[in-house]
């Protein structure tokens, strides 16, 4: 079993979803979900697209997406957030859910279309990293919901990350409603 100070930190923060789960959407939905409107506000869906939803908690976001897009695989490293997922989801056919590490992906290379990181960044050791890997899985001209809260990077540091990751900002987020930073972002053009 892989063991050190980067595992341990994983498996703190499932555990403290894990305890959390039964909780969570009272305690953080509200918050979740205005940054889901607000990213939704400048991302057009379409029926064809794959949806990756990195760190999908809860699975709040499959109710605004998932009769727009083609499917929606939704990931979390908490067993106990993805069984509150699991029926937030039970009676759509599009959406499917994986236990995983958002470090380590179980997908191709540039299989998706519309990717999400909503409120990751401040739960992983390394969040270029983690960026690095989430980019790795999305087509060319993929957008990405990214965000970061405001109690955990400063502006400065969150467009930094995003980056020092690969990417270029189409739009961001960051009205007083909101406790975080939401930015839609693309792979930078290596061309222009």
């Amino acid at each position: 079993m892989k063991d050190g100070p980067v595992w341990r930190m994983k498996r703190a923060i499932a555990r403290k979803y894990d305890a959390l789960a039964d909780a969570y959407d009272s305690l953080y939905g509200d918050e979740q979900e205005a940054k889901i409107r607000s990213a939704l506000e400048s991302l057009q869906l379409k029926e064809t697209d794959l949806v990756l939803d990195v760190g999908c908690g809860t699975g709040i976001l499959f109710p605004y997406v998932q009769e727009k897009v083609g499917f929606v695989v939704g990931l979390d490293i908490s067993r106990g957030l993805l069984e509150r997922a699991r029926n937030r989801s039970r009676y759509s056919s599009k959406v499917s859910l994986i236990r995983a590490d958002a470090d380590y992906l179980p997908f191709l290379d540039e299989v998706f279309d519309r990717l999400f990181a909503v409120t990751i960044l401040q739960n992983v050791p390394d969040s270029k990293a983690t960026l690095n890997q989430i980019l790795s899985k999305a087509k060319r001209e993929a957008i990405l919901v990214v965000t970061g809260l405001k109690k955990s990077f400063t502006k400065d540091q969150f467009l930094r990350i995003l980056f020092e990751a690969g990417l270029d900002i189409v739009d961001i987020k960051e009205n007083g409603r909101l406790l975080g930073f939401v930015a839609l972002c693309q792979k930078k053009n290596k061309y222009k």
